[in-house]
């Protein structure tokens, strides 16, 4: 237990820690709290800081704003473990914040992930809280309505940090570049593109953006001149996830299933069933077959037939009921139906159309208006507020927004004509001419 020690700054620390800012003019987002004129921001700047919580992501600066109140106060600042602190230290320390109070002198305790605080080591803050003894300022990943006492609670104001922006990790990108405390003294050359994708990659964490611009520069190019060089392959293999083989059978188990899925794709019955025993005759197991026409079911077939995926499931319990060899015959019956049934990939395009957004864009957070609003700090936090039932109208149809802000209008799910799913598509149609109309 250290007063401030989380704050030092040494020129062997990781970039993150190096480039911590020092004030709130270095200080990157969250301008809703510490914007000119906002609460947060008067408060630090005046030296007025009461009991807190800090609630948000990793990496939007819930433990930077500690260290500016650090920086900025003329209290005593004490950083807390969570981990590694019991109730007896607590007490140790609550004693010694009792004196100072009555000598005139004001104690700031900073308890970093303090939702690993269990009840009894919050409780024992309480009291020293309540007659002034402490000012507490928590942060937490967690959603401090679930995860801290709720007494503690109603004594400290919640401030909700939130992801931040890409061009505000491109902004603390920049700085890495040019900053002494990060590449200053260093030639680097690294293009706009490639700091917006370590930007997107970071997906609204500081921490994780400065970690990675690190990575990417430590492992560029370098000429004679010591100047670094980040290429685009560097930086994609810095940022890229790989994918995993789930198999290690060869290639041509691949080939062989490959042909099976298309050859039912392409409504040839007769090429799907001899693919199909060229793979149990040579002993593939028959429940990945059956796990892969589950697959097909979905992606080739959807809504278009959707008697297609129980045929399917079926085929599968039938597997795994009797085994080879007497369940080739469910399987030969659930490929020839995959064959034979009218095909749409609307379910798949769906999906992967919106699994880009979800991956390559910066994850946004979800409407305020359907959110859950279990607890009164939720609620007012404005949870649920505006939310429309619609099983309360006479159509169960409303108009309100579902997806982020960002995606309004969005479509990812495009019917086919084909099967039934030209009956889905018809009513889709009228659903979004309703809420066009209304």
């Amino acid at each position: 237990m250290e007063q401030t020690s989380i704050f030092t700054n040494e020129s062997n620390q990781p970039l993150p820690s190096r480039l911590r800012p020092r004030n709130l003019d270095e200080f990157v987002g969250q301008t809703h709290l510490i914007g000119e004129g906002k609460i947060l921001r008067k408060l630090i700047e005046e030296d007025k800081i009461s009991s807190l919580i800090f609630w948000g992501p990793p990496g939007v600066g819930k433990t930077t704003l500690a260290s500016i109140i650090a920086n900025k106060t003329n209290s005593s600042f004490i950083n807390f473990s969570a981990v590694t602190s019991g109730i007896k230290e607590i007490k140790e320390v609550m004693t010694k914040a009792e004196q100072a109070r009555k000598m005139g002198e004001k104690t700031i305790v900073f308890v970093d992930e303090i939702h690993r605080f269990n009840k009894a080591q919050q409780d024992a803050f309480l009291p020293f809280v309540e007659k002034g003894s402490i000012i507490l300022i928590g942060a937490t990943t967690e959603n401090p309505s679930f995860e801290v006492n709720g007494a503690l609670l109603s004594r400290c104001k919640v401030f909700v940090l939130q992801g931040l922006k890409t061009e505000d990790l491109v902004s603390l990108l920049k700085r890495a570049i040019t900053d002494k405390r990060g590449f200053g003294s260093q030639r680097v050359n690294i293009t706009d593109d490639q700091l917006e994708a370590v930007a997107k990659f970071a997906n609204g964490d500081a921490r994780n953006a400065l970690s990675t611009l690190e990575m990417v520069v430590l492992n560029g190019d370098v000429n004679s001149n010591g100047e670094i060089t980040v290429t685009d392959d560097t930086l994609e293999q810095c940022i890229s996830k790989k994918s995993l083989l789930y198999d290690k059978n060869g290639e041509e188990h691949y080939n062989i299933i490959s042909a099976l899925h298309k050859s039912m794709r392409n409504s040839d019955p007769d090429a799907a069933v001899y693919w199909l025993a060229r793979m149990l005759e040579a002993g593939e197991d028959p429940l990945y077959v059956a796990r892969r026409i589950t697959r097909f079911a979905s992606e080739d077939v959807g809504l278009a037939d959707p008697h297609a995926l129980e045929i399917a499931v079926a085929a599968y319990q039938a597997c795994h009921f009797i085994g080879m060899p007497e369940c080739s015959v469910h399987l030969t019956q659930a490929v020839v139906y995959m064959s034979l049934a009218p095909k749409s990939n609307a379910l798949y395009v769906a999906y992967e159309t919106a699994k880009k957004d979800a991956i390559k864009e910066l994850a946004e957070p979800v409407p305020l208006v359907i959110r859950n609003a279990p607890t009164k700090l939720m609620k007012e936090l404005n949870y649920g507020k505006g939310y429309q039932y619609a099983h309360d109208t006479k159509e169960k149809l409303t108009n309100m927004q579902c997806l982020p802000e960002s995606l309004h209008g969005k479509e990812y799910y495009r019917p086919t004509e084909q099967g039934l799913e030209a009956k889905y598509k018809a009513k889709l149609e009228k659903i979004k001419e309703w809420k066009k109309s209304h």
